[in-house]
């Protein structure tokens, strides 16, 4: 099982807004090509702080409330939630060593 879950439009405020952990959300669609190329990232991140950070990713395509809620217009974007507000933002895909640095001291 991924250590990435899937999250909707209806499961987003217990699953990320609600949640005591920090949260990246990452925003993405089937037909992003550097989507794809996050996801492996993503769950290295999810599996490396597993217990500490909690990972999502949440379709635009399907899940048009979120995605308008949060100003997404790009993909990919993740935001990192905590105390469910965002409280950082990184648009487009990136390694993981870049990616833990600009999450930086929020996770």
């Amino acid at each position: 099982m991924s250590p990435v879950k899937t999250v909707t439009d209806d499961t987003f405020e217990s699953d990320v807004l609600r949640n005591p952990r920090p949260v990246i959300v990452e925003y993405w669609a089937e037909w992003c090509g550097p989507c794809r190329m996050l996801g492996p990232v993503l769950e290295q991140i999810a599996t490396e702080l597993d217990g500490r950070v909690d990972v999502v990713k949440l379709n635009t395509d399907q899940n048009p409330q979120t995605t308008q809620r949060y100003g997404v217009l790009a993909v990919p974007m993740m935001s990192v939630f905590s105390g469910g507000e965002v409280v950082r933002q990184v648009l487009g895909a990136k390694p993981k060593s870049a990616l833990l640095r600009d999450f930086g001291e929020v996770l």
